[in-house]
């Protein structure tokens, strides 16, 4: 089968590209310099130099192709431009759609995320049914939704179209903003990570990058037309988690609960210093308010139509810590 993939140098979409060209598939990818194109080099994989917004380079590559995963995205938690969010976000997948249905595609999979449902209220665990009940917090998640709102108005006419919104993803492979979780506990092993927000105790999912990648596969051959299917893992507290990691690790370095005025307050002047130096900020106040709040997801529905299964988060530790040692 040809399949294309956009977003195909990210972290999930390395991981998945390659595991499509490995199961014998024709993938086409967008790259947007040689460096990222040697990400996902391989035999079965065709490379086309640009990017979701080039209408011209985007048509050569789902031409002939049965499938589109779409992941490309604006994924940074900060922008000197906030409009590059919109423009990447919401207008690059409009792109993606009118070609996908130009091209007569037989089926798109548009890779969400999990925050566009809201925070999980009164202990209640998020489900693909449950509608936001508080503003998105970032400009990521408020694109994000925008976007999973345009898809919409393609439901009756074109592709057949189905929404993954994967949680907190971790695991091998690209250490960038996309797997902030590996980068962390690469740190906290190395004795440089010393903080937990808050109190610790607000909840969220974290899911291992291999579930991630068998769901999207198992998606593409049995997810159903317009339905929505959350790929996550388990529903922890950030104390767990860093109990979790220093139990598996056999380390006890000291953390320090950084209290959330605190974390605000520094957030806040880390996007002041940003907007002169152009780098982005670690942190932003969006991102603060995000941990103020529990993310508690269910995955029941993936598991009984896709098939989905999580790995716990402890044997999912291991084996990130048992890659991270091999690589550095």
């Amino acid at each position: 089968m040809k399949i294309c993939v956009t977003g195909a140098t990210g972290f999930i979409g390395v991981n998945l590209t390659l595991r499509l060209a490995g199961d014998g598939h024709t993938v086409h990818v967008l790259c947007r310099s040689e460096s990222k194109a040697a990400l996902v080099r391989h035999a079965n994989v065709k490379i086309f130099m640009g990017d979701i917004l080039n209408e011209g380079i985007l048509s050569d590559a789902v031409a002939t192709c049965d499938v589109v995963y779409h992941l490309a995205a604006y994924a940074k938690p900060w922008s000197r431009d906030p409009a590059v969010y919109y423009d990447v976000n919401v207008r690059g997948t409009k792109v993606v759609l009118d070609t996908a249905e130009k091209l007569h595609v037989k089926k798109v999979i548009i890779v969400s995320t999990a925050g566009v449902f809201g925070p999980s209220l009164n202990g209640i665990l998020i489900s693909e049914k449950t509608i936001p009940s508080v503003g998105f917090f970032t400009e990521y998640d408020r694109t994000k939704a925008l976007a999973d709102e345009l898809v919409k108005a393609y439901a009756s006419s074109g592709p057949e179209i189905i929404h993954i919104h994967p949680t907190r993803v971790y695991g091998p492979g690209l250490m960038n903003e996309s797997n902030s979780l590996t980068i962390i506990i690469h740190k906290y092993i190395a004795g440089k990570w010393h903080i937990i927000p808050s109190d610790g105790e607000s909840r969220g999912n974290y899911v291992y990058i291999d579930d991630v990648v068998r769901g999207l596969v198992a998606a593409m051959d049995k997810g159903r037309m317009n339905e929505r299917y959350i790929l996550g893992g388990d529903n922890v507290t950030f104390n767990e988690f860093f109990t979790t990691l220093g139990r598996i690790s056999g380390q006890n370095h000291r953390l320090y609960h950084l209290p959330y005025a605190i974390m605000m307050a520094l957030s806040k002047v880390m996007v002041f210093m940003a907007s002169f130096t152009g780098l982005t900020p670690p942190i932003t106040p969006g991102f603060v308010k995000r941990y103020h709040y529990n993310w508690n997801f269910s995955s029941a529905k993936a598991e009984k139509e896709l098939g989905y299964r999580i790995t716990p988060l402890e044997e999912g530790i291991k084996k990130t810590m048992e890659w991270l040692k091999q690589k550095y």
